[in-house]
């Protein structure tokens, strides 16, 4: 899985010119992970203000608006991608057009049944 991290707001700094080549991009790599059969699926996640956190408060469950700590990135998205190797996945990230722009990604794999990678 390839998790997407950047800052809020970034892609409203850029120029019209510089969203629709950043867009533009991101529609070529996913076509590419289409077109090899390495896409599994993916979204990009709402404003990080619609967040509901919840945690334990004195024993109990306790909902909390918003991210849950300070940040200066928060959780944009992610794809699930079905590759032939970990440098195959982290080559794909590498690519993504957010970590130009102060985001990164981060690679991870996804559990199986047998929960091995752990």
């Amino acid at each position: 899985m390839l998790l997407i991290y950047n800052r809020p707001g970034f892609a409203e700094e850029l120029t019209e010119a510089e969203r629709d080549a950043l867009f533009a991009e991101v529609d070529a790599i996913m076509r590419e992970l289409q077109e090899s059969g390495e896409w599994v699926g993916g979204e990009a996640l709402a404003d990080p203000s619609t967040t509901k956190n919840v945690l334990e408060r004195g024993g109990q469950p306790a909902v909390t608006d918003g991210p849950f700590l300070e940040a200066k990135e928060h959780f944009a998205g992610f794809l699930t991608v079905d590759c032939e190797s970990e440098e195959r996945a982290v080559e794909i990230a590498r690519r993504w057009p957010d970590v130009r722009f102060g985001g990164r990604m981060e690679v991870r794999a996804v559990m199986s049944e047998g929960g091995a990678e752990m």
